[in-house]
């Protein structure tokens, strides 16, 4: 599988036809139709638009072609530009504008809400001659960016969306050379038992079981001048996870395609700071296995080393994700980043306490904690900061090892553990957060179809733009 070659959305001057879109309040409605034709207040009240957030109406003209777009914003100050990935969806194929750019909202932001919800996920079911729907961008912005960002979320969204027979572990792998090859980027990969070699051993146990064609391994891309802060990128990428010998049942599998979802955001956050050329030196790292059932599968009660020193030992072999994320952190503290940020589709628990659709993270530094939330604000990406809870911690420890991958049942906070867990390995040089992230959308909902989703990593860019801003051109 190659990076995805998405459908032009977005476009910079107008030509030919170009429909309106008014973007109203609830409270600017009535204005708004009293100042036309009478027709129109008829068909409004016919279809039941109401502006309440997100509703289309698409308004024709006597003649039956069409005349306008109204947006609804519901409340005033309560909508985010987010709203606007409801549009390509309900709308006629053609070219539009906005007639206004509403006030509070942000350009560049509702170009690439249009941008991403007009993603499909269509490789097994292309739709060959689909006329596009495109948006007459703002002059003001970046379009270069906006595409760059939307590029790299549908690459993270395809990944998640395709099924583990065409992405496993080398199909990563090609799509992370290809990354670094258009950015300039190095790569390095360790594979299979070379991963014992290379003192990768919790990824190596994890991945053994896997068919020799889905061999384990380890992908570290290298970019930017040595004299930048380092910045760290780990992601996980478990490309199916039956539960090994604690096999997952049949319901609890379904889903396991998105496992690596980790990677797919790591490896597109990462293709964004490259894109945009941040003055950072940058590490992506992503360790990258099957957890499959075989003969020399790893087994509850074995003790794994890992590449810190430390023991674990392997209480349910379906926790498998902290292990191989224990050798990546261990490998990104070598480097003596000044900031690490991994992200894992890691716990059902997560799920529990949040949902599908807010993103819980965990860091020891307020500072970075804060700026992690201003960029998702920002974003519109949302996520909420959950403790590192001290009282958790013995939890994770273990009689005969340093440490066990299934915490005491009497903790119950399984994401707080698994992030305390991940704690233990993750450098202390810089500042560091973890992402219990879900990658996909169990609900189809106007502009987020149900699959594959891309999470925090639109906040992150804007949270690391903020952190390492480019010199003003002279």
């Amino acid at each position: 599988m190659s990076e995805p070659i998405i459908a032009p959305t977005l476009r910079s001057a107008e030509e030919g036809t170009v429909t309106p879109i008014h973007c109203l309040h609830e409270t600017e409605l009535a204005a708004f139709v009293e100042a036309r034709p009478s027709f129109v207040k008829g068909f409004v009240g016919l279809e039941d638009f109401k502006a309440k957030a997100g509703q289309v109406l698409v308004l024709p003209t006597p003649q039956g072609s069409v005349d306008r777009v109204l947006l609804g914003l519901g409340d005033r100050g309560k909508a985010d530009a987010m709203l606007f990935r409801a549009l390509p969806g309900r709308l006629p194929a053609g070219d539009y504008r906005l007639a206004a750019v509403p006030e509070g909202f942000a350009a560049d932001q509702i170009a690439l809400a249009f941008a991403l919800g007009a993603y499909r996920f269509d490789r097994y079911r292309p739709r060959a001659g689909e006329r596009p729907r495109r948006l007459v961008a703002a002059e003001s912005v970046d379009l270069d960016e906006v595409h760059a960002v939307a590029h790299a979320c549908a690459l993270a969204r395809d990944m998640i969306n395709t099924p583990a027979n065409d992405m496993g572990p080398l199909q990563i792998e090609t799509i992370a050379r290809e990354i670094a090859e258009r950015h300039g980027a190095d790569i390095a990969v360790v594979t299979g038992d070379d991963l014992l070699a290379e003192n990768y051993p919790a990824v190596h146990a994890v991945g053994r079981a896997a068919v020799p064609g889905r061999a384990p391994r380890m992908i570290e891309i290298s970019w930017g001048d040595e004299a930048h802060p380092r910045l760290a990128l780990v992601g996980k990428g478990v490309v199916f996870d039956t539960g090994g010998l604690d096999i997952k049942p049949s319901s609890g599998m379904r889903l396991m395609k998105k496992d690596m979802g980790g990677a797919a955001h790591a490896l597109a956050l990462g293709r964004m700071v490259m894109a945009a050329g941040l003055p950072v030196r940058l590490s992506v790292l992503v360790p990258v296995v099957e957890n499959a059932i075989a003969g020399d599968a790893m087994r509850p009660g074995d003790v794994l080393a890992t590449r810190s020193g430390l023991t674990v030992e392997v209480g349910n072999t379906d926790a498998e994700g902290r292990l191989i994320l224990a050798d990546a952190l261990t490998r990104a503290a070598e480097l003596e980043p000044a900031l690490t940020l991994d992200l894992a589709t890691l716990t059902g628990a997560a799920r529990a306490a949040l949902g599908p659709q807010v993103i819980p993270f965990y860091t020891p530094d307020d500072d970075l904690a804060r700026s992690i939330e201003a960029g998702a604000r920002a974003a519109a990406d949302p996520v909420w900061r959950m403790p590192l809870w001290d009282g958790y911690r013995e939890a994770v420890e273990s009689d005969i090892a340093d440490l066990k991958n299934d915490p005491d049942a009497w903790a119950q906070a399984g994401s707080v553990t698994a992030a305390l867990f991940l704690q233990r390995f993750a450098p202390t040089h810089g500042a560091w957060a973890h992402f219990d992230i879900f990658a996909w959308n169990p609900k189809a909902r106007p502009g987020h179809p149900a699959g594959g989703e891309a999470q925090v990593i639109r906040g992150l860019y804007a949270m690391l733009k903020a952190r390492f801003p480019k010199a003003p051109h002279p």
